[in-house]
């Protein structure tokens, strides 16, 4: 027979790859999948997926590394920017929900200690969701956009304290102050001892080890660091949430940050998704539609209560009601921390199951819903502020600017990579270098540079180093097959980015053109070039000549330089310089139907440089080319020459020159 865990395991994977490749289709986040992945497979459904508690404490560890993600986005001086933001509106918005919330709980009436628990958890909003959608809308730089940020950063800090409070509840009430007390102190107490311990030892520790070169001791070290934390704080008395929370705020101000993200997101993603669907097995599919009525009641009250709070809380802080009304849109769901905290706030007891299923049930709707609220927050803004308009295209000119000052990424931060870097420096364009020195990284990171730890080759590591708005990216690698690696990996992400990628010498131009590379500059060629131009200033020749034989040069060299379409005659230009020049084929030209190499245009003195058809450009055209209506024929040479040539294509007429005609005679 077959292991029965083992066809669990198949299954599961099976209902999780189709929901999320449904997810991403429809533009869901994959947490709904993984929550409909339990719903179905889960013991009030189809049964399929035993709900055992070893999977639900493998599961556990999903939160632990989603903890450590969050820890490791701490940036202090990020909150210090902040500060009137996060934790002014941030606090604001999470007490008095979190009140507002308990007052209902009260109403209906329902203990005290379940109003609590249930005000902090619908208190939070999606970080996931929210930020994903404000970046795919470029509105992460919008007032709102900055709100609605600021806010999730504050509650995400909650999710600390509340990660304390939930247990502490569930004790007996005479002693709960002094269990309250107790397990703050205790938090306190590890969280001083971690930072003040771990802050001098974390950065030389990581730096002896990626000293040994080793992916997987990096690895290994990385899960000792989170685990052994975690382990601390649960040893404490406190969730091990928090013991990975602190490892990634120690790690947050290290050089290893970006590759650290690179490597937990594996671990990370697939563990925090089987915790989803062990919270997907919670949802008791035919107690959820007898509650429908309660679930739509908590529903409601999640847009309503959260929504008029962000709105007022912003109002207050000075914010127009345009501003207000789309931060309260972006910020009214439920959030991923909401089905952690009351993961363990059923285990505690602290909410009864004939509650627990309608809020369920009105989080996953909620969150269902927010990816479409958060869609159109523009257009409901200005529905109910019609003045909001022209406030939201200066918004939007703001967001455009912003863009135009987003980095370029240098892989490797050898001699060439920094001298690269300090030219951008000068010129006001930030850069984000990657090298996988740690001694370099190390040592630059000290003098202020903007340089962390990572190898380049890696996906996940580009799309933390930010690639999706870089500028673009600079290769400076002398290895070719390891230039060629990151192109993969970087034109993969983002096919459009300008890549440009230092070559040891010309041989290997051509490789790393078909890699994707827009320029490619080989060094021995280059050094050749300068050390013959200085050699010729040096013996005398006027700077104009040895600039125009630099620029001839190269355009015999690199098909990149191979001339330039003329716009106008420029100061010390030579009028009869070789320029590219575009002929575009009608109805009625010469060379249609004709091959390239039938043409024979060479004896133009001219050269083939491109076909551009149907909006695709070919460099080098094959003799071979049948050229069709509608195509562009790129040439390049003199001017003369190319009127010629041009005559040839369009009419077919060659005029025949007086000099040839001599020569016949």
């Amino acid at each position: 027979m077959p292991d029965q865990s083992l066809l669990t395991i198949v299954v599961l994977l099976a209902a999780a790859v189709l929901l999320v490749a449904l997810a991403r289709t429809i533009r869901l986040p994959p947490i709904i999948s993984y929550l409909m992945v339990g719903i179905l497979l889960g013991p009030h459904a189809l049964a399929l997926v035993p709900d055992e508690e070893r999977m639900r404490h493998l599961a556990e560890f999903g939160v632990v590394f989603l903890m450590f993600s969050i820890g490791l986005e701490f940036s202090l001086a990020q909150f210090m920017r902040m500060r009137r933001l996060v934790f002014g509106l941030g606090t604001a918005q999470v007490l008095l929900t979190a009140f507002a919330f308990l007052a209902v709980a009260l109403l209906i009436p329902l203990p005290w200690r379940t109003g609590v628990t249930l005000g902090g958890i619908l208190a939070l909003s999606s970080t996931a969701m929210v930020v994903r959608a404000l970046a795919e809308r470029l509105e992460t730089q919008s007032r709102h956009g900055r709100i609605a940020i600021s806010i999730l950063l504050f509650q995400d800090l909650a999710v600390i304290p509340l990660l304390i409070l939930i247990p502490a509840l569930a004790g007996s009430t005479a002693n709960l102050p002094h269990d309250l007390a107790i397990a703050s102190g205790k938090g306190a107490v590890a969280v001083l001892i971690l930072l003040l311990l771990g802050r001098p030892l974390i950065n030389p520790w990581f730096g002896w080890v990626a000293a040994r070169k080793s992916n997987e001791l990096f690895m290994l070290n990385l899960l000792l660091v989170t685990l052994a934390l975690a382990w601390v704080t649960e040893a404490a008395g406190l969730s091990l949430a928090l013991g990975a929370f602190i490892a990634g705020m120690l790690l947050a101000e290290t050089a290893y940050r970006y590759q650290v993200e690179a490597d937990i997101a594996s671990f990370r993603d697939i563990l925090l998704g089987l915790f989803f669907v062990t919270i997907g097995m919670m949802v008791n599919v035919p107690v959820l539609l007898a509650y429908l009525p309660w679930v739509l009641f908590v529903l409601l009250l999640i847009f309503v209560l959260k929504g008029v709070i962000v709105w007022a809380v912003c109002r207050f802080a000075g914010f127009e009601t345009g501003v207000a009304i789309r931060s309260a849109i972006v910020l009214a769901q439920a959030g991923e921390f909401g089905f952690v905290l009351i993961s363990l706030a059923a285990q505690k007891n602290l909410v009864p199951s004939n509650v627990l299923q309608p809020v369920l049930g009105a989080m996953l709707l909620s969150m269902l819903l927010a990816p479409l609220l958060v869609q159109h927050n523009g257009r409901i803004a200005r529905f109910f502020a019609p003045g909001y308009k022209k406030q939201r295209q200066q918004n939007l000119d703001m967001v455009r600017e912003q863009d135009l000052r987003e980095q370029v990424i240098i892989c490797g931060y050898g001699r060439v990579g920094q001298s690269i870097a300090r030219v951008l420096d000068d010129e006001g364009v930030p850069y984000l270098a990657l090298d996988l020195d740690p001694t370099r990284v190390r040592q630059a990171q000290a003098a202020g540079e903007s340089i962390f730890y990572g190898d380049a080759g890696r996906r996940d590591l580009l799309e933390a180093a930010g690639i999706a708005h870089a500028r673009a990216i600079v290769i400076t690698y002398g290895n070719s097959k390891q230039s060629i690696r990151v192109l993969a990996a970087a034109k993969e992400l983002r096919p459009q980015i300008p890549a440009i990628v230092r070559a040891h010498d010309d041989s290997q131009m051509e490789a790393l053109e078909a890699a994707g590379a827009d320029a490619v500059i080989p060094e021995v060629t280059e050094g050749a070039l300068m050390l013959a131009s200085q050699t010729l200033l040096q013996i005398g020749f006027p700077m104009s000549t040895v600039l125009r034989r630099v620029r001839r040069f190269r355009q015999e060299r690199y098909s990149l330089f191979r001339g330039n379409f003329w716009g106008g005659s420029e100061p010390g230009e030579d009028q009869n310089s070789p320029r590219l020049y575009p002929i575009a084929l009608g109805e009625t030209a010469y060379a249609l139907g004709h091959r390239l190499g039938d043409l024979d245009l060479e004896r133009f003195d001219v050269q083939v440089a491109a076909v551009r058809r149907f909006g695709i450009r070919g460099r080098e055209p094959s003799p071979d080319t049948r050229l069709r209506r509608d195509d562009v024929v790129v040439l390049f040479g003199r001017p003369e020459a190319l009127a010629e040539a041009e005559r040839f294509v369009l009419n077919g007429e060659q005029e025949e020159k007086p000099a040839k005609a001599q020569e016949v005679a």
